[in-house]
């Protein structure tokens, strides 16, 4: 096996243990927070303070992976959160989870942007990106397939200060893995010194970036909501952690199916991204009106990440040098922290009112007739190969 292809094995197999050890913590966040005193507002208030949190880490690290390589920001996030989640496990109240889990997600937003840049050094076009973040994608899924499942188990028989624990102590054993194996690939980034430095506004302006952002700032919304409305059942319907973890598990089994399809990876990344938000406005529709059951409606939405989210990062790589890529995936990140901000707080406040899932598809449907209209008035990107 040649050196670079055991190097992209050590990547994967890293993205697949960090995938699976963090997904646990999915079904146990918000009865752990209602166990230590936390309103349903106050959840609310901790999902998005994180996010916020998780968008500030978003832009630092941008330019940073461009600077000082991508391992330093993937092994570093690993050992601090590491420490963080067994300190989750030792708080006694629901303000002292709100600061844990703020920290928690700055320390982590390091880390998916280094990521998604390391990876993107192993492909020279577009459909080998793709490729390569569809394998992540389905390694990704088959982790939050058992992840929920995983977690829900332990909550009931450790219980959930316990399972933070577990959490935190094997996610210091991939860190330590990180340090070992991980090997950056720097010879793929050729920097030219006549050219101007990237900047954040530079990014900014690139109308094919433009429409990935939007689209991901919805599709992120639109997962905001299922991510505070499921565990939420544990609370107001006694439903158990476990079948919380499998309601998750479905979403995550149709996420999966769409991924395996390489074949989806010939056709545009802009139209595949606006497809699966469309599917998603209407999987809303038909759920919120009554015509289809939660778990056909997590699995036929978990096809729809499975179309939009892939397209999302190959959308990028194609639209900017691999010297901007730190910077331009750090900003995708930050979006998409942005849209779980708004919908857990817009969730948390309206859920008495009027149905989230009502207002998910109002959003969906408001950005892709954006979408739509700017993507007429966008010339095709000219696609970034490496010499």
């Amino acid at each position: 096996m040649k050196e670079s292809n055991i190097d992209q094995l050590h990547i994967f197999m890293t993205m697949f243990i960090i995938s699976l050890i963090m997904s646990v913590q999915g079904p146990i966040f918000t009865p752990y927070a209602a166990m230590l005193g936390a309103s349903s507002v106050m959840i609310g208030l901790m999902l998005s303070t994180s996010q916020l949190a998780s968008l500030t880490g978003n832009l630092m690290v941008g330019p940073l992976v461009d600077r000082y390589g991508k391992r330093l920001f993937i092994t570093l996030p690993l050992l601090f959160s590491g420490f963080l989640y067994i300190a989750h496990g030792f708080t006694l109240n629901a303000t002292s989870l709100l600061v844990l889990r703020s920290v928690n997600s700055f320390v982590l937003a390091f880390l998916m942007p280094a990521a998604l840049t390391f990876i993107s050094g192993y492909a020279a076009n577009s459909r080998q990106q793709g490729k390569n973040m569809a394998i992540i994608g389905i390694l990704g899924m088959i982790a939050n397939i058992i992840a929920p499942l995983v977690g829900g188990k332990l909550g009931t028989m450790i219980g959930y200060a316990n399972t933070y624990f577990v959490i935190g102590i094997a996610l210091l054993f991939i860190a330590v893995y990180t340090m070992i194996f991980l090997r950056d690939r720097q010879k793929l980034v050729v920097k030219n010194k006549s050219s101007k430095p990237a900047h954040l506004l530079h990014v900014l302006k690139s109308p094919q970036l433009q429409l990935v952002y939007l689209t991901g700032f919805a599709v992120m919304y639109i997962h905001g909501v299922i991510i505070y409305e499921i565990p939420y059942l544990t609370v107001e319907r006694g439903i158990s952690t476990m079948n919380t973890g499998q309601l998750f598990s479905f979403m995550a089994i149709g996420t999966l199916i769409s991924l395996s399809f390489f074949f989806i990876h010939r056709f545009d990344p802009i139209k595949r991204m606006m497809v699966g938000l469309f599917l998603m406005c209407m999987s809303l529709a038909v759920f919120f009106n009554g015509f289809l059951g939660l778990p056909f409606f997590l699995f036929f939405m978990g096809i729809c990440f499975g179309l939009t989210m892939p397209a999302a990062a190959t959308a990028v790589t194609g639209a900017v040098t691999k010297e901007e890529h730190g910077r331009a995936f750090g900003v995708m990140s930050a979006v998409y922290s942005l849209g779980m901000i708004v919908s857990s707080f817009v969730t948390a406040v309206i859920r008495q009112m009027v149905s989230p899932y009502f207002v998910a598809f109002l959003v969906g449907m408001f950005f892709l007739t954006i979408i739509g209209y700017l993507n007429f008035r966008t010339p095709k990107a000219v696609e970034v190969e490496v010499s």
